[in-house]
C-alpha cells in the first residue's frame, strides 16, 4: 500500500473546494515516549486514510501532533481508531469553533526530531513536568488578579491578530525563539502567577515544563489552549477574555473567537485580520490583507508582485532566476516591517 498521496496538490485542492463532503476539523497532541516513530508513523497514516482523513501529521520520539479534518460521519470511527493506540486512549480532540470543513485537501504524516521544535536538548528539562492545566472558569478566577502574567507563547503574526486581553505576547517568529526571549521579559517575576497558553495546548505545555524547570514557582497552561477555552466558554455561558481572531495553520488561516478586529491591512491599515499569502508564488509572503487592497494589487503583497504574475509564465520562470520579493527577505507574517520604512515595494 502506497503510504503517501501522490496526486497534485492543485487538483486536490480544487475536488476539496468543489466538493458538498460535510468534515470537521480538529486537532490533537500528546508528549510520549515513541520508541519507533518511523513505524508508527506508517501505521497511523493507513489508519487515517483509509476514513478519508486530510491534514498534517508530525511523529517524533516525544509524541505526536496532528491537525486535521474528517468526514463528518467518520468521526466516531476516527475517535475509535485512535483510542484503540494506548497512549492516544481518551485523548482531546480539539474541535475548531469556525469552521468550513475546507482546511486540508490531503493527509500528510511526517517524521520529525521534535513535534515541538524548541531548540533545546532533550536531557535539558522534563517535558512531562508541565505546569497545572487549568479551565476557563479557572482562567478568568486567575486573570481577574492584575498581578497574575499571562504570556501567548505563539509566533507574532498570530498574536497580532487576537490575543488574550492584557497577554504578554513576544515578537518571536518561532517557538525556539520565544522561550529565552520571554525568559528575558519574566526576568525577576519567578514567584508570580505565570500563564502559558497557545492555540491548542502543545506549545504552552511544554514551555510550562520549560519555566518551572527554570525556577518559576506558580505555572499554569490554558488546558487545550484558546480553542478548548472558547468552547468551555460558549458551553458555560463565561465571559469570553480572548480578543480577536485564532490564527490557525491550515487553509482557513484563522477562525473567529472574539468579536474585535484588532489588526490593520499591511499595507493601507484599514482594520482587517485576513492572512493571505501572496499570489505571487515566487514570493508567498504571509500578511494582512483587506478586500480593497486585494483588488488593487491582484491577491499580491506589492506592486512588484503584482506585476509580475501578468507577465507570460515562460517570462516568470526566467525572471524567478534573479528577481527578489518581499517574500525573499521577511519570514513569515514579517510584513508589518514596511512600517518602519524597511524597503518594501507598493508601487
Amino acid at each position: 500500500m502506497r503510504l503517501f498521496n501522490i496526486i497534485n496538490n492543485d487538483l486536490l485542492k480544487k475536488r476539496m473546494r468543489e466538493t458538498d463532503e460535510q468534515r470537521t476539523t480538529l486537532s490533537f497532541y500528546k508528549y510520549a515516549n515513541i520508541e519507533n516513530p518511523e513505524r508508527f508513523r506508517n501505521e497511523l497514516f493507513v489508519l487515517l486514510n483509509e476514513i478519508g482523513v486530510f491534514g498534517r501529521i508530525y511523529v517524533a520520539s516525544e509524541g505526536v501532533n496532528a491537525q486535521i479534518s474528517v468526514p463528518s460521519e467518520n468521526f466516531d470511527e476516527l475517535k475509535s481508531r485512535l483510542y484503540s493506540i494506548p497512549f492516544l486512549n481518551g485523548i482531546r480532540l480539539n474541535v475548531a469553533i469556525d469552521d468550513d470543513g475546507k482546511s486540508f485537501f490531503k493527509l500528510k504524516v511526517k517524521c520529525r526530531k521534535k513535534i515541538v521544535s524548541d531548540g533545546l536538548s532533550d536531557e535539558e528539562f522534563d517535558v512531562t513536568k508541565r505546569g497545572r492545566p487549568v479551565g476557563a472558569a479557572e482562567f478568568n478566577r486567575l486573570t481577574d488578579d492584575p498581578e497574575t502574567l499571562v504570556v501567548d507563547m505563539r509566533n507574532h503574526y498570530e498574536s497580532e491578530v487576537g490575543h488574550f486581553d492584557g497577554a504578554i505576547c513576544p515578537d518571536a517568529t518561532t517557538f525556539r525563539e520565544a522561550l529565552p526571549l520571554v525568559e528575558e521579559m519574566l526576568a525577576g517575576k519567578k514567584d508570580k502567577n505565570l500563564i502559558m497558553y497557545c492555540t491548542g495546548g502543545i506549545r504552552c505545555e511544554k514551555a510550562s515544563a520549560y519555566f518551572l524547570h527554570k525556577g518559576f514557582k506558580n505555572v499554569f497552561m490554558v488546558d487545550g489552549g484558546i480553542i478548548e477555552y472558547a468552547r468551555q466558554c460558549k458551553e458555560q455561558n463565561l465571559p469570553n477574555k480572548f480578543i480577536g481572531k485564532n490564527f490557525v495553520f491550515d487553509e482557513r488561516l484563522g477562525e473567529r473567537i472574539g468579536g474585535q478586529i484588532i489588526s490593520g491591512c499591511h499595507q493601507c491599515g484599514k482594520p482587517c485580520d485576513t492572512h493571505v499569502n501572496c499570489a505571487n508564488d515566487a514570493c508567498h509572503l504571509l500578511f494582512i490583507q483587506c478586500e480593497e487592497c486585494a483588488g488593487k494589487y491582484h491577491n499580491c503583497c506589492s506592486g512588484k508582485c503584482a506585476a509580475f504574475i501578468q507577465l507570460p509564465e515562460e517570462e516568470q520562470k526566467k525572471l524567478r532566476k534573479t528577481l527578489e520579493f518581499n517574500g525573499t527577505h521577511f519570514s513569515r507574517g514579517r510584513y508589518k516591517a514596511y512600517r518602519h520604512g524597511r524597503g518594501l515595494e507598493l508601487r
